[in-house]
């Protein structure tokens, strides 16, 4: 299908972005990759009458760490995640989802900043962030302002930003000695969004037991899920096969998938379970812990 008419703007900074969107309320989108947002407006699912493209600010795509933090500019693309040296050796969590976002033209294409700002529950890198404890920096008319991962989604398509804003970098704690993480998904077939999707993000003392811990879950509710019980019952402990189930079925309560195509409700919070289970194992395991 063809989107509706609708004016096109090729910002050249972040600030002529922001006065784009303040000049047009309610009337306006941001472009990045646009991967998510023009199969919308084809789909007349989004009639948005102006169009602000971001994606020739160089200014916002890099991927670095800086200070306590690993920053990546909103406009990378998904695809730099899968060749970046650093985040594949110190953050596999983010590898691991990278590397299985729809295909490679898409990778090549949307954004990292398009992926997490969409608020579409079936997106990957959302969940990765919720449990690595990542926050956004958004930038509006009134200046900067950040927000946690955790609290920036609201509900399907909805988040914290407001329609003047534009998401300019995601900051993740910087990888510290004892960190691991792991994402791991069910998918009908390659490319697919996800029946479900687990990320779970850990920290171990020098003894391997548990000290910080994050789960979140994908596409089994109206957004991303925290999952803060499951979490918290890995904590001060070298999870036994005993603990991994005992999170996998907290995880699973956390879940609020409905029955679809992708499968009914009761097997999709069983995936949540397993999937929780292999994912701790396989993050514990990361980041130092050993049987």
């Amino acid at each position: 299908m063809i989107p509706p008419e609708f004016d096109y703007h090729a910002a050249g900074s972040v600030d002529e972005a922001i006065g784009l969107l303040t000049g047009n309320p309610g009337e306006a989108k941001v472009l990045a990759g646009g991967q998510s947002l023009i199969p919308l407006m084809k789909l007349r699912l989004a009639s948005p009458k102006v169009l602000v493209d971001i994606s020739r600010i160089a200014d916002l795509s890099y991927i670095q760490e800086k200070g306590d933090w690993l920053v990546i500019g909103a406009a990378t693309k998904v695809n730099d995640l899968n060749d970046s040296k650093l985040v594949g050796s110190s953050y596999p969590l983010l590898a691991d989802a990278a590397a299985h976002i729809a295909d490679p033209l898409v990778r090549n294409m949307g954004t990292v900043g398009g992926n997490v700002c969409h608020g579409d529950p079936g997106n990957d890198l959302p969940a990765c962030m919720v449990a690595l404890g990542a926050q956004y920096v958004v930038r509006g008319p009134k200046g900067n302002r950040t927000v946690p991962a955790s609290d920036f989604y609201q509900d399907t398509f909805v988040t914290a930003l407001d329609p003047s804003e534009i998401l300019t970098e995601v900051q993740i704690p910087k990888a510290q000695p004892g960190t691991g993480g792991a994402y791991l998904k069910m998918e009908r077939k390659v490319g697919d969004f996800a029946i479900a999707a687990v990320a779970v993000q850990l920290s171990v003392d020098a003894k391997g037991t548990v000290t910080r811990a994050g789960i979140a879950l994908t596409n089994v509710g109206p957004t991303v899920l925290n999952a803060p019980k499951a979490a918290a019952s890995l904590l001060k402990k070298k999870p036994s096969d005993a603990d991994l189930l005992a999170a996998g079925k907290l995880a699973a309560e956390a879940a609020q998938p409905t029955s679809d195509l992708r499968g009914p409700a009761d097997f999709k919070r069983g995936v949540v379970q397993t999937l929780t289970q292999r994912a701790a194992t396989l993050a514990w395991s990361r980041a130092g812990g050993q049987r």
